[in-house]
């Protein structure tokens, strides 16, 4: 195929022509000089065009060498690469979209015809093939393929150029088959395409079927082979027993290695087995390894030698290797597979093992397929504990809510008891000690709450530089006199929206913490800076997305945690302190606090020479504007100056028994129903004034939202309480968003109930 000076060096014809063009007009512009000047009259002017046209001629002749210099080297370019592509020890062919061949470095004999017809000798259907890889390069810009023929290897690379015009390369090379060598039988094998036709087979996989096959079923019927198996084929002699192997290749083809199941007794089969490119053993009824390819060898990393057992190369997870071995070997069920461990030094990996049954010369035996299942088991572990962690939450949350309404009707009836007793009062003090104690169960349950993520959160904008300065005296006496308190900041640190509160509750937990794990002293070193992530950050099962962060770092010098249990120190009630010393949920309750806030919390610890726990935590770019402090309730009996009608409903007699007795003595008049649907049902005289529904949010049958919607329909200016031991941010949209609704969190005291209520009545 020959090639222009233009095409080779990219230019078009019209694009020569151009260079051309400058050329002509400079000699007519020196003719044009020379000619002017010996018409002119005067002297002067006669030598000044006279030396404008010599000037304009020399400049020509320079333009002309150049030119003639260029156009003598784009012809040795064009000859040169023309040489490389004829002269190359491939085949080069330029084809349009249908595979036509327009060229061929091969002769002109190629012209004309299809790129399929340079295949057809070779597979089944080259036509398909070379669509597809027209398709592909057209997209893809270029594409490689390699094909396994009966006389070797084709490689094939196809490039678009453009227009509809594409370059293919063919590389005609020395087979490779696994296991081929100098005296070495090759491994039958079957190229197949995407339905299961047969594009070549190799001379081992003919000689073992007898004749040339069309298509997997003409192999093994009906149903599709079974991978790491044994399968029955058919062949021209009747049917055989075959372990089947599959490799994906590209184009949605692959390749299917058969092995026969008497290979150890076929001449070379030994070596056949050992070049198998999946791992396999043979083992005996007893566990003995016969036979191990270089695939298992290399998977196990360990020794086989004829004593070597099972059982020294892996440990079951479940039942005995014995129990499982002598079943498969019975031919009881069809799938043995099991997972197992195997026992190498340098890393934890877990193996899928599939039993074939096979019988040589009436004596049982076993084929083991092995497959690397170690991804599959980590995957597995993370899903268990992701389970274990929802299904804890979801249990300390459900536990909590009963703990509020507990501790709610405690409270609330040790208020209304200490309204009617004076410090002077023999048991003024343990009412106190009562109340003291109850709040601090509620303490306890606010921390199971922050665990499962619903508890209440004040969010506010906050620079963590201040929070930390105002938390530094009390972190001093934490840590006592022996350990080092050192905090680092960023100079240009970002700002966050969180729970100061709660997020205190968290620094000061990892300080106490790190305190503990250091008994003979150290330091303990706080870090804030800012993070911009420019890619996701993988990590713990987590994904941090893209974004600016705030990262606050709490490192120590103490014993460390080790790898075993890191995975565990946010579970609740997991502590590594001595009994007595922790109750396991201080991480817990940091983990759910940073969830809830939006963050993240991550753990790095080396044995003996410390921990460190990361935070992060979304940056926060709008300042918003400081929320008014609620006005402060003073601490009087209540009063009897306030009146309005109030429908309590709530399931938990205890708490609507306190609740409607607080109202009462405040001078409300209290309609009481234990359920949404009692309250609908008193709600049906339209006689009846109500000023304001103060209700529980979870109850049976109808819940606190659902009903109030329905008697906002016939009351729609009737204003809401609702209370809930959740927190207000846990329930759905639409039950969260009621005109005229506060939220008053459980456990609340009698001033907190009086408090809400007075403030829903009071006239707007």
């Amino acid at each position: 195929m020959a090639l222009s000076a233009e095409e080779m060096t990219g230019l078009p014809p019209r694009a020569v022509g151009l260079t051309v063009w400058p050329g002509r007009m400079l000699w007519a512009m020196a003719a044009v000089l020379i000619l002017s000047s010996a018409l002119a009259a005067h002297t002067q002017v006669k030598l000044g065009l006279g030396l404008s046209g010599g000037i304009v001629v020399a400049y020509a002749l320079v333009m002309a060498l150049r030119q003639n210099l260029r156009r003598r080297h784009s012809s040795a370019v064009s000859r040169a690469l023309g040489a490389i592509i004829a002269r190359g020890p491939h085949t080069q062919l330029l084809s349009d979209t249908h595979g036509e061949i327009l060229g061929s470095n091969d002769g002109p004999e190629l012209e004309g015809r299809n790129v399929t017809s340079l295949l057809s000798s070779d597979m089944a259907d080259p036509q398909g093939f070379v669509r597809a890889l027209l398709r592909r390069a057209e997209a893809e810009g270029h594409v490689s393929d390699r094909l396994m023929l009966r006389s070797g290897r084709l490689g094939l690379h196809v490039s678009a150029l453009g227009e509809g015009f594409f370059q293919w390369q063919i590389e005609r090379l020395d087979a490779e088959t696994p296991g081929a060598g100098p005296g070495v039988p090759r491994l039958p094998m079957l190229t197949v395409g995407q339905r299961d036709s047969i594009l070549f087979m190799n001379a081992a996989a003919r000689d073992l079927l007898g004749a040339r096959k069309m298509a997997l079923t003409d192999i093994f019927g009906r149903q599709p082979p079974r991978v790491c198996e044994i399968n029955t084929i058919e062949t021209d002699v009747g049917t055989r027993h075959c372990l089947v192997a599959e490799f994906p290749l590209s184009a949605g083809r692959r390749e299917i290695y058969l092995l026969p199941t008497n290979v150890p007794a076929m001449q070379g089969g030994a070596i056949q087995f050992d070049e198998l490119p999946v791992p396999l053993l043979k083992v005996g009824v007893d566990g003995q390894i016969l036979m191990a390819n270089r695939a298992a060898r290399a998977l196990v990393k360990s020794p086989v030698s004829a004593r070597t057992n099972l059982s020294d190369l892996m440990e079951g997870l479940g039942r005995s290797i014995s129990d499982w071995l002598a079943e498969a070997a019975a031919g009881h069920g069809e799938h043995h597979s099991e997972f197992l461990l195997l026992k190498r030094s340098d890393r934890e990996v877990f193996v899928q093992v599939s039993l074939n049954r096979m019988i040589e010369d009436d004596e049982v035996s076993l084929i083991a397929v092995l497959s690397d299942a170690t991804e599959l088991k980590s995957l597995e572990a993370q899903f268990v504990q992701s389970q274990k962690m929802q299904a804890i939450g979801q249990l300390a949350g459900g536990v909590a809510h009963d703990f509020n309404n507990l501790l709610t009707a405690i409270t609330g009836h040790c208020d209304l008891l200490l309204l009617r007793h004076s410090q002077g009062d023999p048991d003024f003090g343990d009412l106190v000690q009562i109340n003291e104690n109850a709040n601090r169960a509620a303490a306890l349950v606010g921390q199971l709450l922050a665990f499962s993520r619903k508890q209440n959160l004040m969010p506010e904008v906050m620079d963590l530089r201040d929070t930390l300065a105002d938390l530094t005296h009390l972190l001093n006496r934490l840590v006592g006199e022996r350990i080092t308190l050192t905090l680092l900041h960023d100079p240009n640190l970002r700002s966050i929206r969180a729970d100061k509160r709660q997020l205190e509750q968290v620094l000061m937990n990892l300080v106490v913490n790190a305190r503990d794990a250091m008994q003979d002293g150290g330091e303990i070193t706080i870090r804030t800076e800012s993070l911009v992530l420019e890619a996701p950050m993988e990590r713990d099962r987590a994904t941090v997305p893209v974004g600016k962060y705030v990262s606050v770092k709490v490192a120590d010098e103490g014993s460390g945690i080790p790898a075993d249990k890191l995975a565990k120190v946010f579970e609740p009630f997991y502590t590594t302190k001595r009994t007595g010393e922790g109750t396991g949920l201080g991480l817990s309750m940091a983990y759910g606090i940073v969830k809830q806030t939006g963050g993240y919390i991550f753990v790095d610890s080396v044995e003996d020479r410390g921990t460190t726990f990361t935070l992060l935590f979304p940056a926060h770019e709008l300042y918003e504007a400081a929320a008014p402090k609620p006005k402060a309730v003073e601490d009087r009996a209540p009063s009897k100056d306030r009146s309005g009608v109030v429908l309590l409903v709530e399931d938990e007699a205890p708490v609507r028994s306190f609740a409607s007795r607080a109202l009462r003595l405040n001078g409300f008049t209290v309609l009481e129903a234990g359920t949404g649907e009692e309250a609908l049902q008193i709600l049906e005289d339209r006689d009846l004034h109500v000023d304001l529904f103060v209700s529980d949010v979870v109850m049976p049958g109808l819940d606190g939202p659902a009903w109030v919607a329905q008697a906002r329909e016939q009351r729609p200016k009737t204003r809401v309480v609702f209370m809930s031991g959740y927190a207000e941010d846990s329930f759905p949209d639409k039950k969260a968003k009621i005109e005229g609704s506060a939220f008053l969190p459980k456990p609340f005291s009698l001033k907190d109930l009086t408090s809400i209520v007075q403030a829903q009545c009071a006239p707007i």
